[in-house]
């Protein structure tokens, strides 16, 4: 299962790149209503044009690391924290003395080198340092491509001055400081839906949280975590299932499902007679995120909440029972 989602994703990857060397070389430039409140900053590449001064015109100059362009009969213009309409006013400005009513033009060639930050469920979380027009995709994959335990949604965070994340179900936090989207993992990976393949602005944030889990544990032929996807819960006998059937030499009928208890830390137990459940003569329950289901070993020579403790420790490796 991991390889079939790692060859998903890098198909789904390369989809992404072949889409883009369809364009030129140099990356096209960002449509106007992409780049509304786009802020310049250092190594970003533009062009200008400005009518009847060919001195100026359809020439891609960068804005170096102190944030300033400089261009003949205009000089020196500091470009860095402006909007693409904010430096066609200033350079505007700076022209009236050479072109009565001035008419100025500025496009963004190439985005410079920007942080993304990535964080959740990938191989490689943390700050990545991206440089020119990246897909969501792209990011992902150079941050390692998605870990098993990925959630169905990936999560991204923008700061409101680089712009709106376009995306049908994107919204502006309560305070007011940042849009918030999602994007299925399941349409990413797939490409079913190709505009949520979005461009990633500098700064975004990322965020892939990690699935919600079920875990069986005790005398089942394959214990560990289940990942739940999109679903919302899972039953005692799909859970079973998961973990591949009873094992060897169960104590089925003492088998309970352990569920946090909100606020305190502490599980409660709930009794299962998991013979009753697979003769369908007592109810198949609905496990619940981080529900752990434990099926006793008739033969163990620990009973009780230390066999269920030494089993959780041996499938997941960490205590995920508090309170034992």
């Amino acid at each position: 299962m991991k390889q079939i989602k790692q060859c998903v994703f890098i198909l789904a990857v390369a989809w992404s790149v072949a889409t883009g060397q369809q364009t030129p070389e140099r990356p096209a430039s960002p449509r106007p209503d992409d780049v509304s409140q786009y802020v310049l900053g250092p190594e970003d590449q533009i062009k200008i044009w400005a009518l009847g001064v060919e001195e100026i015109s359809d020439k891609p100059v960068r804005i170096d690391p102190s944030g300033e362009i400089d261009l003949p009969l205009v000089g020196r213009v500091h470009a860095a924290g402006l909007t693409v309409e904010q430096l066609k006013s200033a350079l505007a400005q700076r022209l009236t003395k050479e072109v009565r009513e001035p008419r100025v033009s500025v496009d963004i060639v190439e985005f410079g080198s920007q942080p993304v930050s990535i964080m959740g469920a990938v191989n490689h979380p943390g700050v990545l340092q991206v440089s020119g027009r990246k897909t969501l995709a792209e990011v992902l994959s150079l941050a390692g491509g998605l870990r098993t335990d990925a959630g169905p949604y990936v999560k991204i965070t923008r700061q409101v001055k680089w712009g709106e994340i376009p995306i049908h179900n994107a919204k502006t936090d309560e305070s007011g400081n940042f849009h918030v989207g999602q994007v299925q993992v399941r349409d990413l990976l797939s490409a079913t839906n190709p505009a949520e393949n979005i461009l990633i602005r500098p700064h975004d944030v990322i965020t892939v949280p990690v699935a919600e889990m079920v875990y069986v544990v005790g005398a089942v032929k394959k214990p560990g975590p289940f990942t739940l996807n999109e679903r919302e819960s899972v039953s005692v006998l799909q859970a079973l299932s998961m973990a591949e059937g009873l094992g060897v030499t169960p104590k089925a009928q003492d088998s309970k499902i352990l569920r946090a208890v909100p606020g305190n830390g502490e599980r409660r137990e709930i009794p299962v007679d998991l013979k009753k459940v697979m003769a369908g003569k007592a109810e198949d329950m609905a496990l619940r995120a981080n529900d752990i289901l434990f099926v006793p070993d008739s033969t163990a020579k620990k009973a009780g909440v230390r066999a269920l403790e030494a089993a959780i420790q041996t499938v997941t490796g960490v205590v995920i029972w508090h309170g034992l």
